[in-house]
């Protein structure tokens, strides 16, 4: 496949652009061959929903995106009669959909489902690739061109909300992080247009605020809200204004905290 790593290529070909940080689009396109799910693990905002639009993409599949909840039900994911104009019509959910057109399905945060939602997915997570939809008595095959992904944040596991191992165990797994600087940088101006030495400004500021998770934040600055305070920077938005509100703000409700951080941007900033 063409590389996509240039954000000019990437619009050209309507292609989301994507900055790969290891080998990650090539076992993307094992598992899509080999018709395997797949699990996405990172933490919020480091870049794995625009990973998935990306392949998406490259593959020229249709993609189906689920964002979980906690009253999201198997219905949601498969489909149900609703009554209109007098008659019941079977309404296909996402899932299902994604089945029928051979598409990829991505259920984003999928711990954050019910736990008896997920099980719908695993006749098409083993050699059988099918979905039976009991209300319809229908029992879906997988074309070859269907993918199941799903993502979560490890970050926000404990015991009420993870994944069965008779779930996980169906998967192949990718794990992602904040990328390095340098690539880092390299995306926030790829994002942006930002000025380089800005950009690594940014990223430094990103490196000291991650070291206070665990400690003084509950949340990482994500590569996301740096790409936001790039963009208000890049509006004319004085830099410490713009990291106060993308930066600070999204990360802690605590005075203190936010006091705190905000030494750091006029630190790096030279205010």
């Amino acid at each position: 496949m063409n590389d996509l790593t240039s954000p000019g290529l990437a619009s050209a070909l309507n292609v989301p652009y994507y900055q790969p940080v290891g080998n990650e689009c090539v076992l993307f396109e094992y598992a899509f061959h080999n018709r395997l799910p797949l699990l996405i693990k990172g933490p919020t905002g480091c870049g794995k929903t625009r990973f998935i639009a990306h392949m998406a993409a490259r593959l020229a599949r249709p993609l189906i995106t689920v964002s979980c909840h906690d009253d999201l039900t198997a219905a949601d994911l498969v489909g149900r009669h609703l009554i209109g104009d007098g008659q019941t019509v079977w309404s296909d959910g996402p899932l299902t959909r994604a089945v029928r057109q051979g598409g990829i399905c991505y259920l984003d945060e999928v711990v954050e489902a019910r736990k008896d939602t997920t099980v719908v997915l695993h006749p098409l997570t083993d050699d059988r690739r099918i979905l039976p939809i009991e209300r319809t008595g229908e029992e879906l095959h997988a074309p070859d061109e269907f993918m199941l992904v799903v993502s979560y944040n490890p970050g926000y596991q404990n015991l009420l909300k993870s994944l069965k191992p008779s779930t996980r165990q169906r998967f192949i797994a990718i794990n992602f992080d904040f990328p390095p600087a340098a690539l880092e940088e390299k995306i926030v101006i790829a994002e942006t247009g930002i000025a380089p030495v800005l950009a690594a400004q940014l990223v430094t500021l990103a490196g000291h605020f991650r070291q206070l998770k665990d400690h003084d934040l509950e949340e990482a600055a994500s590569t996301r809200l740096l790409v936001y305070a790039a963009s208000l920077i890049n509006a004319g938005c004085d830099p410490v204004v713009a990291c106060e509100a993308a930066l600070v703000e999204p990360l802690t409700d605590d005075a203190d905290s936010a006091q705190a951080l905000l030494e750091v941007i006029k630190a790096i900033f030279g205010h």
